[in-house]
């Protein structure tokens, strides 16, 4: 039997933005809700983000359901443009009694709740002034997150600053998946910069509060392979890290950027708008706890080809994404699936990151028309119990050889919505009907149950 520690946390993750809709009581305009009323076809069956798992309504309905299926904690995050919704910084209350009486529900079923201030949900009214570009924002976040503190520190078992910053850096200024949908390598550069020192600020506002509680940061890694052990694929695999993992990684638990990509950036000339004072903030708030979001490995190759010296900078001018021959797909999202780079991120974070306690903050595996797979009333999800069990047996490996990973959340506890694939893809372990919104709890669901009390499989 593969088996955890008794203290083990064994719950999901989701977001604000995907779960709450509730587009009214004074909420204001994400980029979000922006973008999907100006250019509604570019999500899939034009759903936007008003239809969600309805968090914000059946909030009681959704934590019975979490304690249902064995949840001993829980990540979501808080919607900075229902909290904050216009210029003026003033708090909306109908936000702070909707976070209150949903973080009590929770907490009153003994659930360890973890709440993320930032999941990709710009508000629209600061994106206006440039988003994470403009360092003005910087400063609204520190004050945004000084109110979350404030208000929701005695719900919150630990706070997390960011969801995936990386993501926003490269999704909305190199690859157009998110608004602003720029491509523009010195404006991801300051993005990337900013968001970082917004951390950090972050985090020395909550030790200036309450200085016993846990604040991190959750990054998704993704480990990037050689196509071989030809020294150049070696070097392009080197250099992806640096873009994919260590551009947040190191500032974030070592306090420090590593110096062959400063060195690339500054060849690139791309380096941010800076002080010395920034680093040195930088340097002394780094994270108490780190959240580890996997899903699938980055293969790369070298790249064969001269860059033409007037193009765009983009990381390919490093590293070329190399299609394996043979690797085992999940054809609904087209990723690979890989459970040994969990282990893999584990017993990196225990030999270059301190061993800094972390945990699986998402893991998991989105499918399409899961209706296929109803019997008797439920769907029968064994490719998603199979798809945790592999992933748990390579965590359980490197905890046994002493990674300190406290915990496994799956992406997600119900169907919601997810950016540009709307409801393409469900994650969920308990079903979600977008017409009426019944929820049923899938096959997967009650596996979890007996996953958590068992503390193993």
């Amino acid at each position: 039997m593969i088996k955890f520690p008794k203290d083990f946390l064994f719950g999901s993750a989701t977001s604000a933005c995907q779960s709450e809709g509730g587009q009214v009581d004074g909420k204001s305009e994400s980029i979000w809700d922006y973008w999907y009323k100006k250019e509604p076809y570019k999500f899939h069956d034009r759903i936007g983000p008003e239809n969600t798992s309805n968090f914000y309504f059946d909030y009681k309905e959704n934590v019975e359901l979490l304690e249902k299926i064995g949840h001993n904690s829980f990540r979501t995050s808080i919607s900075w443009a229902r909290l904050i919704p216009k210029m003026d910084g003033k708090v909306n209350p109908k936000a702070v009694d909707f976070y209150e009486n949903y973080f009590k529900e929770i907490k009153a079923k003994g659930i360890k709740l973890f709440v993320n201030l930032f999941h990709f949900d710009m508000p629209m009214y600061l994106q206006e002034i440039g988003g994470w570009e403009n360092k003005e924002v910087v400063e609204r976040y520190v004050s945004y997150a000084k109110t979350c503190f404030k208000l929701f520190g005695k719900y919150a078992d630990c706070f997390f600053t960011f969801n995936e910053p990386i993501v926003h850096v490269e999704c909305g200024y190199l690859y157009q998946y998110h608004y602003p949908c720029e491509v523009n390598p010195k404006k991801a550069v300051q993005v990337a910069y900013n968001t970082q020192l917004a951390s950090a600020l972050a985090i020395k506002a909550l030790r200036e509060i309450d200085k016993d509680k846990k604040i991190g940061i959750i990054l998704n890694l993704t480990p990037a392979y050689p196509r071989s052990q030809n020294e150049n694929d070696l070097k392009a695999a080197e250099i992806a890290d640096l873009f994919a993992q260590k551009s947040f990684l190191d500032p974030s638990v070592l306090g420090v950027y590593p110096k062959k990509l400063v060195e690339i950036i500054k060849k690139e000339g791309l380096i941010p708008e800076y002080s010395k004072k920034e680093l040195d903030i930088i340097k002394e708030n780094t994270v108490d706890f780190l959240g580890v979001n996997y899903y699938q490995p980055l293969r790369v190759m070298e790249n064969p080809y001269t860059y033409k010296e007037s193009a765009i900078f983009m990381p390919s001018k490093y590293y070329l994404s190399y299609d394996m021959p043979g690797k085992r797909m999940n054809p609904y999202r087209g990723w690979e699936i890989y459970p040994k780079a969990i282990y893999d991120i584990a017993i990196n974070i225990k030999e270059n990151y301190n061993n800094i306690d972390w945990m699986i903050t998402e893991n998991g595996m989105g499918v399409e028309n899961e209706e296929r797979f109803r019997k008797d009333g439920r769907i029968e999800d064994d490719y998603r119990i199979d798809f945790i069990k592999e992933h748990l047996t390579y965590l359980s490996k490197a905890i046994d050889e002493g990674a300190n990973c406290k915990g496994y959340h799956l992406w997600t506890f119900i169907d919601n919505w997810s950016w540009l694939n709307a409801y393409k893809n469900r994650y969920g372990l308990v079903e979600y009907k977008l017409e009426t919104g019944q929820r049923l709890i899938k096959k997967s669901g009650l596996w979890f149950k007996k996953l958590s009390e068992e503390k193993g499989f």
